[in-house]
């Protein structure tokens, strides 16, 4: 495949939704994409010894119209990030982003994520490695601290020691790990937000790209951090509630698309994949928050995950049943509407 220069070509500012284990799969991206064109979209983090050992086509394929993409990757030996960098460039990924920011035991164990931190030294020969591999971008996504390294100085410090790689790219949760005590879940919401600390890294190294990610829910919300800093990462809320994604198409002026539209658009692209020998439930998993916060949403969700699973194992019968699902839905927003 040829390098894709999408990332390049997006207009600013950088607005992307966050990788996210289980969540941001490819059936997802394809679907978040209907929303924006201008999202800059991940892959779950994917460990270097997955792609090499087991099966690049599984780990590394996605659908074109997801561009601009974001490969990231899970791993700390810099020769094995290189080669996975250089299979990401091949395979027509827009950038290659290092995880620094996971705090999964399992990861841990195998010195990925969050306890990177520890180490900036071997981060920044990673990073050096990954950039002489490849030449679309290398990013580094990190937490503000971690147990005992803490302080704002600390973060500075291993930005700087991976800046001097070249990497001039790095977005920031703004909240600390702690990788004794806490569940992952738990290091999502228990350490407080301290989004001062990412405005004071751009103001201090305003040559740096820095987008910010952690506990941003809102359009509103965006656009005060966009006053700070040069981009935005969304978590989960771009999971659960889709149509923020269009609605922050208001940055670049865009028209918000119809949110039956969108599933009008989808539909090809379901019974593709159920042509292909997928479950339904793995595709409709991901569109279950399209109506969240409107009247209809839970008419939505109960049609796309009660009842009976057998009404949904052909392709006839399950495109019908969307479709269904779609009228009654569009009945009920405009009772109550009335």
């Amino acid at each position: 495949m040829t390098i894709n220069k999408n990332i390049e070509n997006t207009q600013s500012p950088r607005i992307s939704v966050a990788p996210m284990m289980d969540w941001t799969t490819r059936d997802y991206r394809f679907f978040a994409r209907l929303f924006n064109p201008n999202i800059i979209l991940y892959t779950e983090m994917v460990t270097t010894g997955a792609i090499i050992y087991g099966g690049a086509n599984r780990h590394l394929d996605y659908n074109h119209e997801e561009h601009p993409i974001v490969l990231q990757l899970g791993g700390s030996n810099p020769k094995d990030l290189a080669l996975c960098s250089k299979m990401a460039q091949d395979w027509g990924y827009d950038e290659v982003n290092l995880n620094v920011g996971c705090p999964s035991d399992r990861v841990q164990n195998n010195k990925i994520g969050a306890c990177l931190m520890a180490e900036p030294d071997l981060v920044a020969e990673c990073i050096s490695e990954m950039r002489n591999a490849v030449n679309i971008p290398v990013t580094v996504k990190h937490r503000i601290g971690i147990d005992n390294m803490q302080s704002y100085e600390e973060m500075l410090h291993f930005v700087d020691t991976v800046a001097e790689t070249g990497c001039d790219n790095f977005i920031v949760h703004a909240r600390i790990a702690l990788l004794q005590g806490l569940s992952p879940k738990e290091n999502r919401d228990v350490p407080p937000l301290r989004y001062e600390d990412v405005y004071r890294l751009k103001q201090d190294r305003p040559e740096l790209l820095i987008e910010i990610n952690g506990g941003i829910k809102t359009f509103t919300e965006t656009q005060e951090h966009l006053k700070y800093v040069d981009g935005v990462m969304i978590g989960r809320e771009a999971y659960h509630n889709p149509y923020l994604l269009a609605e922050l198409g208001q940055l670049w002026n865009l028209e918000a698309p119809d949110r039956f539209e969108i599933m009008e658009q989808m539909m090809p692209y379901i019974a593709k994949r159920m042509q292909e020998g997928a479950p339904l439930s793995i595709i409709t998993r991901h569109i279950l928050g399209l109506f969240q916060n409107l009247p209809g949403a839970r008419k939505w969700r109960q049609a796309l995950s009660g009842g009976n699973a057998k009404t949904f194992a052909d392709l006839e019968n399950a495109i019908s049943n969307i479709k269904q699902a779609m009228k009654r839905t569009e009945d009920y927003m405009l009772e109550k509407q009335n």
